[in-house]
């Protein structure tokens, strides 16, 4: 034997309240959608049939009406749509499931039970049959009946009586603002006690005398949606989502962190306010207004469905922010460059993947260099065989002493930098540049003077031996600045090495035993303390009679280049430091003794 489901209504409405809408503001939306589908299922017999919803607050609130001029029901209809839920085969018989109709009747007029126990619909048909009253209580029973009187025209009307919990929804200023957050754009005169609150259709299609009233007019529209005056206003179209709008690209740098939210309409009716996932994310500089078709919403028509077709739309809408930004470098180089100062990050990840951003950003893109700030075009023309670092701290130590010896130095520390150098190849064969290795710089920096070097061969061999236990050699050179006494260099080779040791001496016996290994297969490279003999001080130490007191001095030389450079001390460095501190502070005070 087969039986009905039985449903609890209340559960259901408890369902919706708590989990499938966000707020019971929603309600409003859902009985403005039934609104406007019934008077779109009447026109399409009767085009020229009038199309006005009213929506009426009496009595302070005590009730709500709303009142539309669609294709009403007859007493049959009635049954099927608003006494069962999810008859998806009766709709289509009735013609409720077209394609341009927005939402479903019967889960329409079910949110109003969100803020009411009891819903009234007295409709009429189109087909001329007899006004009907349909009353639902949210405890699962209805009643269907003759109305008292005849209605003069076809329509429905529908009647909420609020819960003493809900007043706050169904007040005149709400309900004024909900029914103007949702239906501004809807296609049909939507009022509230009278006052129109239904626009002309979305701003981005209005007329206007020039296309400079145009823009002004649509960032003045921005600034009321967003709360900030746009930068530049782009005309956004994707036929195959029946897509239209405009993108508003923001005025300050954005955070790439926080997921762009956009304001999305289905159909001319709002389905969020901050809609996220329509943009690709690299374009995180831009906030939208969209009208949609054929997107797809989710069950509680809050946000956008994930399909192919909205993936589609994403990257159609990437492509028509790419060319916006192209067009621009063309057009108005300077505008490029201001928007480029806020929002390079977005740009700089778009050009890891598409060479024309990439090319944008070789010839527009001001990168940090040893020479100051200037493009990777002009970079190169200057420095054939420049080179990069990929640490900020790495450049600031070596850009001053790279730059005195005649080699260009990029700043590539900074995020997508180091990937877009060596992307650079693509769009140009020759526009190689390679990172610079440390220990590459020592052999830029010139000798000292033969008789210097001899003379001070005794000092060279006690700075030898203070920093042999720390695993660092010392060098005398040459070189500009003169203010900077000491350089510590390491290799790439040698970073590994020290990563490789201190991994060993945190391990247990046996990784340390095969990291041992390891290290031994591996080719010694030591770091490299550089002295400036150029630096007055350096040349003091250098001149000290007492090798302990010049042995203390080059270890607070070391100290002070690892400090300098941004380098991890370890505890060996730490407690050289500390040492040296104190030697030179205990020789000082014996020194006036």
């Amino acid at each position: 034997m087969e039986s009905a489901f039985q449903v609890d209504l209340r559960g259901v409405v408890d369902l919706l309240s708590r989990h499938l809408y966000s707020s019971p503001r929603v309600y409003v939306r859902e009985l403005l959608q039934n609104a406007v589908d019934a008077i779109t299922a009447r026109r399409v017999d009767d085009p020229v049939a009038p199309a006005r919803v009213e929506l009426t607050v009496e009595d302070g609130g005590a009730l709500l009406k709303i009142h539309d001029t669609g294709i009403g029901l007859t007493e049959q209809e009635v049954h099927t749509l608003l006494a069962t839920i999810g008859r998806s085969s009766k709709r289509d018989e009735l013609g409720f499931a077209r394609h341009e109709f927005l939402g479903q009747f019967g889960i329409g007029l079910l949110s109003g039970f969100l803020v009411a126990d009891e819903i009234e619909v007295e409709t009429r048909s189109v087909t001329g049959a007899p006004t009907v009253r349909w009353t639902g209580l949210a405890d699962g029973r209805y009643r269907v009946e003759r109305a008292a009187a005849e209605r003069a025209e076809p329509g429905t009307t529908v009647t909420l009586r609020p819960r003493a919990d809900a007043g706050e929804w169904v007040s005149e200023r709400t309900v004024t603002e909900l029914a103007a957050l949702y239906g501004s754009l809807l296609p049909v005169e939507v009022r509230v006690n009278g006052h129109r609150i239904s626009g002309d259709g979305p701003p981005w299609q209005a007329a206007h005398p020039t296309p400079d009233a145009r823009r002004a007019a649509l960032i003045e529209h921005g600034r009321e949606l967003f709360g900030f005056t746009a930068f530049d206003v782009v005309d956004l179209s994707v036929p195959e989502a029946g897509l239209t709008g405009v993108a508003f690209v923001l005025p300050s740098p954005a955070n790439p962190t926080v997921r762009a939210a956009h304001r999305v309409y289905l159909k001319r009716m709002l389905l969020a306010e901050s809609a996220e996932g329509l943009l690709p994310e690299w374009a995180f500089f831009a906030r939208c207004v969209v009208d949609a078709g054929e997107l797809r919403p989710t069950a509680s028509r809050e946000a956008l469905y994930e399909d192919d077709l909205l993936e589609h739309t994403r990257t159609v809408l990437g492509t028509r922010l790419r060319e916006w930004l192209v067009t621009l470098a063309e057009t108005d180089p300077a505008r490029l460059r201001g928007f480029l100062r806020l929002h390079h990050l977005g740009v700089k990840a778009l050009a890891l993947h598409d060479d024309d951003m990439l090319r944008l950003v070789d010839r527009w893109l001001e990168f940090e260099t040893s020479d100051g700030p200037m493009t990777l075009a002009q970079f190169r023309l200057r420095h054939p065989n420049g080179r990069y670092t990929s640490g900020v701290d790495e450049f600031r130590q070596l850009s001053g002493v790279a730059g005195a010896q005649g080699i260009g130095l990029i700043n590539a520390g900074y995020v997508y930098d180091a990937d877009i150098l060596e992307r650079l190849p693509r769009i140009d064969p020759e526009a190689r540049l390679d990172r610079l290795d440390p220990a590459e710089l020592a052999t830029r920096l010139s000798p000292v003077d033969p008789e210097a070097e001899l003379a001070a061969r005794p000092f060279l061999m006690a700075a030898a031996d203070a920093l042999d236990g720390l695993g660092c050699e010392v060098v005398l050179r040459d070189f500009d600045p003169a203010s900077l006494p000491a350089l510590y260099l390491t290799s790439r080779a040698a970073q590994h090495q020290a990563e490789l040791r201190e991994a060993r001496e945190n391990s247990d016996a046996l990784w340390a035993d095969v990291l041992g290994a390891i290290e031994n297969v591996v080719a010694t490279d030591r770091p490299r303390l550089v002295l400036n003999h150029r630096n007055p001080l350096v040349r003091r130490i250098v001149a000290l009679p007492d090798p302990a007191l010049a042995g203390t001095a080059v270890e607070a030389l070391y100290g002070m280049a690892l400090l300098h450079g941004h380098h991890p001390l370890r505890a060996a460095d730490t407690a050289a430091l500390n040492r040296s501190f104190l030697g030179l502070l205990d020789w000082a005070v014996l020194g006036k003794e």
